[in-house]
C-alpha cells in the first residue's frame, strides 16, 4: 500500500464559510463537484466562496475507474429550471469567476452542450461582469455540439485530457485521446477569442517523458492553460494510486510547460481541474484576445 506523504495532509476547513456555501447551495438544490468528486480543495475554495458548479448531474453515463461520480445507465431528464439556479447561485455567492462542469450525458444527442448554452445565458443576464469557464465532457466528437457551445463566447473552454495516451485504455476506457486533443484544436480554430484549458492527473503509472510528451500534443494544438495535479483514490473500488509525485517534480512540469509556451501552467500535488481557476482574469488582462463577436451573430456556422 502507497503511504499519503505529509505534502497531502491538507488543513480542515474554516467551517463558518464551507457552511454558507452550503446552504446556498442546498437552497438552490445545486450540485457542486467539489462534493460530488471529493476534491481535497474543497475547505479552500468553499472559504473563498467559489464553487465548480456541476450540472446534469449528479450521475454519469461513464464509469470511469478514477472517478467518484456516481454511474448511471438511465440519468434523469435535464432540468430546465437549473440555469436560473445556477445563474442565482453565482449572484449570490459574488462570484467574479464561475467554472461549469457537467457528467458525461452520452444519452442526449448533444452531449448537454444546449444546456451549457442556457445555464452561460442565464449567468450574462444577472452577473454580467463574471468570467464564465466551461469544463466540457468530449460530447462523443459531436462538433456541432462543441460548436453550439462556443457560440455562448465562455471566456475558457476546458477539456481534461486526464492522463497519458498508454494508460488511456485502463484510466478512461470510453474516452480516446486524439479525440481530446481534436476537441482542443477545433476550439481554437472555431473561437479563438477563447481560452483553451486541459488538465493531466499523475500517479497512476506514467513517466516522466510520457508527461512530457502529452504537454507538447497540448501545446500542438495550442492550448493555453494546463493544470497537473496527484490523482488520489476515492475508495478501495477505485483504480489505485501507484505513486506520490513529490513537490520539485510538480515544479518541473510547470516550468516545461512555460518554456514550451502555455500561457498558464498550475502544477502542484493539490491541484485540480478548477483549482485557483480564478487567476484567468489576471492572464486575459496580460494576454488579451481579440474581442469575440456579437451574440448576434454567428461566426461558427
Amino acid at each position: 500500500m502507497v503511504v499519503k506523504p505529509e505534502w497531502l495532509r491538507v488543513k480542515a476547513p474554516q467551517w463558518e464559510r464551507v457552511g454558507s456555501v452550503k446552504e446556498i447551495l442546498r437552497d438552490l438544490a445545486l450540485n457542486t463537484v467539489c462534493e460530488e468528486a471529493s476534491c481535497p480543495n474543497i475547505g479552500e475554495c468553499f472559504n473563498h466562496g467559489t464553487a465548480t458548479f456541476l450540472i446534469m448531474g449528479p450521475a454519469c453515463t461513464r464509469a470511469c475507474p478514477y472517478c467518484d461520480i456516481d454511474f448511471e445507465k438511465k440519468p434523469k431528464p435535464l432540468d430546465p429550471t437549473e440555469p436560473d439556479r445556477l445563474a442565482e447561485a453565482v449572484q449570490r455567492l459574488r462570484l467574479n469567476h464561475v467554472v461549469i462542469t457537467s457528467v458525461n450525458r452520452d444519452d442526449l444527442p448533444d452531449g448537454g452542450a444546449s444546456q451549457f448554452v442556457r445555464c452561460i445565458q442565464a449567468i450574462r443576464e444577472t452577473s454580467p461582469s463574471t468570467t464564465i469557464e466551461v469544463l466540457i465532457p468530449d460530447l462523443c466528437g459531436n462538433w456541432q455540439a462543441l460548436a453550439t457551445i462556443l457560440q455562448a463566447q465562455p471566456e475558457v473552454l476546458n477539456h481534461n485530457t486526464e492522463t497519458v495516451p498508454r494508460l488511456y485504455r485502463r484510466v478512461r476506457p470510453q474516452g480516446q485521446y486524439e479525440r481530446s486533443l481534436e476537441l482542443l484544436k477545433r476550439s481554437r480554430e472555431l473561437a479563438p477569442w477563447v481560452y483553451t484549458k486541459s488538465g493531466i492527473m499523475v500517479g497512476l503509472g506514467e513517466t516522466d517523458a510520457e508527461v512530457r510528451a502529452a504537454m507538447q500534443d497540448l501545446r500542438t494544438v495550442d492550448c493555453d492553460i494546463l493544470t497537473i495535479g496527484q490523482y488520489l483514490q476515492p475508495s478501495q473500488k477505485h483504480l489505485g494510486v501507484t505513486n506520490f509525485v513529490p513537490p520539485e517534480q510538480f515544479e518541473a512540469w510547470r516550468q516545461f510547460g512555460e518554456s514550451i509556451g502555455f500561457l498558464q501552467v498550475v502544477s502542484s500535488p493539490l491541484t485540480r481541474s478548477s483549482y485557483h481557476a480564478e487567476q484567468v482574469r489576471v492572464l486575459m488582462e496580460r494576454y488579451p484576445r481579440t474581442a469575440a463577436p456579437s451574440a448576434n451573430s454567428s461566426p461558427l456556422d
